[in-house]
């Protein structure tokens, strides 16, 4: 057990190829567009809305659709349902995700210049668990604003919780919830890291 551990550890020191080193490079340049495109986008749909209404999640802010104008409508209608106004300020997701995607970048850029086989894995790590984290925080604030109604709104409502991938019916709305560029663009970034990885792992290997 000890020579397996000593293996990995030699292993995981052993510096980058070339190879690996510009796919890491590319899976930092991968992060930068994520702050000025959607990551997540959300559709309503109703008899009475037939263009329907969207809302954009960003990095940073939530924008609705009609230059802004389908989140007030968005607002208007959960006020009838006793749900809470949607406000960035409200979703402190919103201040510390371009926190992290830029700690990603610099970790990346550094696995990139002056990094080993060890520091790939220690960025894959830290990107898994953001994602998994951002993930559940989304599922857990939808899942508040849909079961914290207001008992004296204006439309009795079940407790619901929005979807946060795919199709759920919502009263009389239809609702989608599906990635949007920026969750491409970081599945990239992943998939760079992996393949970073291995190209090097392999050489290693061959060697």
């Amino acid at each position: 057990m000890k020579d397996i551990f000593q293996n990995l550890t030699n292993t995981l020191s052993k510096s980058m190829s070339m190879q690996s080193r510009i796919l890491v490079l590319l899976a930092a340049l991968m992060l930068i567009p994520t702050f000025f495109v959607p990551l997540w986008r959300m559709s309503f749909w109703a008899q009475q809305y037939p263009e329907g209404l969207e809302l954009y999640i960003y990095s940073h802010n939530l924008i609705g659709g009609d230059d802004g104008n389908d989140l007030t409508e968005i607002n208007v209608l959960n006020h009838y349902i006793g749900m809470a106004e949607l406000n960035a300020e409200d979703f402190t997701e919103l201040k510390w995700i371009p926190l992290i995607v830029g700690l990603l970048a610099v970790l990346t850029l550094r696995a990139a210049f002056i990094g080993t086989l060890g520091s790939i894995i220690d960025v894959i790590a830290i990107s898994g668990y953001f994602a998994l984290f951002s993930v559940w925080s989304f599922y857990y604030k939808l899942s508040s604003y849909g079961h914290n109604l207001d008992p004296k709104a204006s439309v009795d409502v079940a407790p619901f919780t929005p979807p946060v991938f795919g199709h759920k019916m919502v009263g009389q709305f239809e609702v989608w919830s599906y990635p949007a560029f920026g969750s491409y663009l970081f599945a990239m970034f992943g998939l760079l890291l992996i393949a970073g990885f291995y190209f090097s792992f392999k050489k290693l290997n061959k060697k």
